[in-house]
């Protein structure tokens, strides 16, 4: 196995972090107490720490243009196998999870080409989840 990251975000109410994280994304749950929760994030340890003050506009957000889009700055994600990023794609439709920037195929016939999306948790966490043919040639490609 690589080496799992370990990343850790605010997030306004943790009740509203195990839906999200938990029912919706599907990540298991790990150690918690009443003001974190550990999820397994597709095998990386990822921790949401309650800080109720934080809203969720998402307004504090940079964004970089790649590909004709406003990427959000900062955002995390995992890159899947394209089976698995089709699936949630449809879980995430299916929930009616507004897109920040809709599934699609970005980079077409260069290298790196990669499906991908763009959506805010609750608390206003940008996510970005991304899937390639050949993960391990393209990943890096330049």
């Amino acid at each position: 196995m690589p080496n799992p990251f370990h990343l850790a975000v605010q997030v306004r109410d943790i009740t509203e972090a195990r839906r999200f994280y938990g029912e919706l994304l599907g990540c298991p749950e790990g150690r918690s107490s009443e003001r974190w929760v550990d999820f397994n994030l597709y095998g990386h340890q990822f921790v949401c720490h309650l800080n109720p003050d934080l809203g969720a506009d998402g307004n504090g957000v940079h964004r970089n243009p790649v590909d004709g889009h406003g990427v959000p700055v900062p955002h995390f994600g995992v890159v899947l196998e394209m089976s698995d990023w089709e699936a949630l794609v449809e879980r995430l439709t299916q929930a009616g999870v507004r897109f920040e920037i809709e599934p699609y195929v970005r980079f077409k016939g260069e290298p790196g080409e990669q499906a991908t999306m763009f959506f805010f948790d609750p608390s206003g966490n940008a996510l970005e989840f991304k899937a390639f043919r050949d993960i391990e040639g393209q990943l890096f490609a330049t």
